[in-house]
């Protein structure tokens, strides 16, 4: 797989940014440590001014890429969710209608380890702002004029996915997007409570946020 990914440029879209940060070092160092310093400082600390004391690089410069810390938000979560459909589209290739809603489910599910084929994004790092910032990308009062100009696609295109794998496993259920669209979020909702609010999940050291999913969609779809 690393093979693969290693040929395949992540593809975000266009609309969400001014330049396109993969065109230039500085465009990658912007992106790199955005995510490290989300990561550190949380989204409503970050400013461009601190990015730009932390890459040594003026905050005008920044602009030159996006036109505000909320473009750059979507910029790393659109990343994200397009990394996780190039796992979604070589790891279930060619299986059974199960056998691939239940990797797909493990994929968008799983705890993450690092992707070495792009060596300016810790992918661990930046589960961890989805896991955190992922809904402020979108709970705003933008959000229907972004869904629009298609900020979202590649996040709604996973859930389409998932979505179909339902319906091939079980096409008479009748909540295939809920369903689906239940899985991420609620992937993420657990990462965060086995991490700060251990007494109100199930999820922890011996259970993972995968295995309780496992176990509601397929008991859910078969039943």
């Amino acid at each position: 797989m690393e093979r693969l990914l290693s040929n395949i440029k992540i593809s975000v879209p266009e609309k969400i940014y001014v330049k396109d940060p993969e065109s230039s070092e500085l465009g990658k160092r912007m992106v790199k440590h955005s995510i490290i310093l989300i990561d550190e400082i949380g989204f409503e600390g970050f400013t461009f001014k601190k990015l730009g004391d932390r890459i040594d690089s003026n905050e005008s410069s920044i602009y030159r890429y996006f036109e505000s810390k909320h473009m750059l938000l979507l910029y790393i979560t659109s990343w994200y969710w397009s990394w996780i459909e190039y796992q979604l589209v070589i790891e279930t290739h060619n299986l059974t209608s199960a056998e691939k809603l239940r990797n797909a489910i493990r994929i968008v599910t799983r705890s993450v380890k690092e992707d070495t084929s792009f060596s300016h994004i810790d992918e661990v790092i930046l589960h961890r702002i989805i896991v955190n910032e992922n809904s402020k990308s979108f709970l705003t009062k933008e959000v229907d004029n972004e869904n629009q100009e298609g900020y979202f696609v590649v996040y709604k295109r996973i859930i389409h996915r998932l979505r179909d794998m339902i319906l091939e496993v079980n096409p008479e259920y009748p909540y295939p997007s809920s369903l689906a669209s239940t899985i991420i979020e609620a992937s993420l909702h657990q990462h965060f409570l086995k991490d700060h609010f251990v007494s109100i999940t199930d999820c922890g050291n011996t259970v993972t946020p995968t295995d309780f999913l496992m176990n509601l969609v397929l008991n859910t779809i078969t039943s």
